[in-house]
């Protein structure tokens, strides 16, 4: 089975969350899912550059990374992950979509109401104890 080793920034802007919405993917079960953003590490890359790298590829904006939050381990039907995730900032909530169909500022109140990616559950759960 394929394992991809990713990278996820949990994102806030003052006292909101970045919830990101995939478009149609191959498989139906992450197709319209929302996610935390990120994507693949590359060989010769650290975790911390492949998310600025990443964030920037996908939102066209510069995040400050602040800490390690959680690391997932999580098998999908064709497929599995490892996703380290990250606590950043950002300086504005202005942002550039170029892979993603829709995003939402959200409290941590408010992220159990979002469809998510099998694999972010575990830090929804997190965030909003």
């Amino acid at each position: 089975m394929k394992h991809l080793n990713v990278v996820a920034a949990i994102i806030f802007y003052e006292n909101q969350i970045l919830a990101v919405q995939r478009g149609k993917t191959k498989f139906e079960y992450t197709s319209y899912k929302y996610e935390f953003p990120g994507g693949k590490v590359e060989a010769q890359e650290t975790e911390i550059e492949a998310l600025k790298r990443e964030i920037q590829e996908e939102l066209k904006i510069d995040i400050i990374v602040k800490e390690k939050f959680l690391t997932v381990n999580h098998k999908y039907t064709d497929f599995e992950i490892t996703m380290h995730s990250y606590i950043c900032n950002v300086k504005t909530s202005d942002l550039t979509l170029t892979e993603h169909i829709a995003y939402k500022w959200l409290l941590k109140t408010e992220l159990n109401t979002l469809d998510w990616a099998k694999a972010d559950i575990p830090i929804v759960e997190k965030l909003v104890k």
